[in-house]
């Protein structure tokens, strides 16, 4: 099975590059995709699919029944591009300044739309069904919780008995090598938005004012304090200040000073805690000075948790499928955050990375992902169609 698929994902190859290219070119950020809404839908043309496209965002959900009646699994690939103008100088780069599809998922789309080229061509052997997933909004506009909103994970009928998705990564793994854990894969990421209120006045006479700026310091470095003394370094937190903002002159004291800092957790529990303890502690040390002070925190994306036995089915499938030596174990989990975790919240599932970094190019130094020099190689996209595709029969043959 895992050598015909891959010779079949090989043979579609130029066909899957080549959508590549075109949603590369045309990048478009956010929840509005209608360009690559639509390149997705002609991919898809043809194909045994019952296709609906989202209401409040430009989706695409492709329903694949097998021949005989079982379960269902789900795969996800986004397809939104970054605010980013590119500088890689490929062929096919963004025709639009400010925009570049720097995180891959350029990538993602045209390997799911071969993945589902892939299990539509087995359909009669196929038990149960498979969800395709082409998701908008997955860089800050939680794309996947308005998708589940919208009914993706009913979309076959029954929810999902497992969920998978695939992230390419620009550098630190060699090209087609995959990496996954158990458990934590990438963390939570929440905004922290905090506004000192004090009273303005003459810089040559603050015991006139009430300084809001010195408290604010303060309160960065006490929060940095909380985060190494109050946490366990097995289960960390990572805290930082972005924006501060006070004053417009050197002489004169400001009435406010504000910060916003982002928030990285990878527990439930520890996202929870890190909440209460950072309020109090904003709101108390500005009460110590005699100084008001609003602070609140913005939900980001929760805390990407791999299933433990979807992620062993995940490794044995690539494994299998690529070979031993194109496997990795993570030691640790990435600081950054994904939305894909809205599904995992509700559904057992993995989330995997391939590397698709150029040959020729060392991953340890090889622009990362988000950067406007980070590059991704055509490589990969056959691995990855055939990965998706392997795993959901794989998991409909064993449900």
């Amino acid at each position: 099975m895992a050598a015909g698929i891959m010779a079949d994902a090989a043979a579609i190859g130029a066909e899957i590059a080549e959508l590549r290219h075109s949603i590369h070119a045309e990048p478009e950020i956010g929840l509005d995709l209608p360009k690559t809404q639509r390149k997705v839908l002609q991919a898809l043309e043809g194909l045994p699919l019952e296709i609906s496209c989202g209401a409040s965002l430009s989706s695409v959900t492709a329903v694949l029944r097998g021949n005989r009646p079982g379960k269902t699994v789900l795969l996800r690939g986004d397809m939104d591009a970054l605010p980013v103008t590119e500088r890689t100088g490929v062929r096919y780069s963004s025709e639009l300044p400010g925009a570049m599809h720097a995180c891959g998922h350029d990538l993602h789309t045209a390997m799911l739309a071969g993945a589902a080229r892939l299990l539509s061509a087995r359909q009669a052997d196929l038990t149960g069904n498979v969800i395709f997933m082409f998701q908008p909004g997955e860089e800050s506009s939680g794309g996947a919780r308005i998708m589940i909103s919208e009914g993706v994970l009913d979309a076959a009928g029954d929810r999902p008995c497992a969920a998978y998705a695939l992230h390419v990564v620009a550098s630190v793994l060699p090209l087609g090598v995959v990496a996954s854990r158990a458990g934590t894969i990438m963390a939570a990421a929440d905004t922290l938005h905090v506004t000192v209120h004090g009273r303005g006045g003459h810089g040559s006479q603050p015991h006139l004012a009430s300084d809001p700026i010195p408290v604010a310091c303060e309160l960065v470095t006490s929060l940095q304090t909380m985060v190494t003394r109050r946490f366990d370094v097995f289960d960390p937190v990572v805290l930082t200040v972005g924006t501060f903002h006070a004053g417009t002159a050197d002489n004169v004291i400001p009435d406010d000073a504000e910060f916003v800092a982002t928030v990285r957790t990878f527990s439930a529990r520890t996202r929870d805690r890190v909440k209460n303890m950072a309020l109090r502690l904003v709101r108390q040390i500005a009460s110590g000075h005699g100084l008001d002070a609003d602070a609140s925190f913005v939900d980001g994306y929760p805390v990407t948790v791999n299933d433990q036995a979807e992620f062993a089915f995940s490794e044995r499938t690539s494994r299998d499928l690529l070979g031993d030596a194109r496997f990795r174990a993570a030691r640790f989990p990435l600081t950054g955050s994904e939305d894909f975790s809205y599904v995992l919240e509700q559904v057992p599932g993995a989330f995997l990375m391939l590397g698709a970094c150029p040959p020729g190019v060392d991953p340890a130094t090889a622009p990362y992902n988000h950067s406007a020099e980070a590059t991704f190689d055509d490589a990969a996209l056959a691995d990855g169609a055939a990965l998706y595709a392997e795993l959901a029969l794989r998991r409909l043959a064993e449900a």
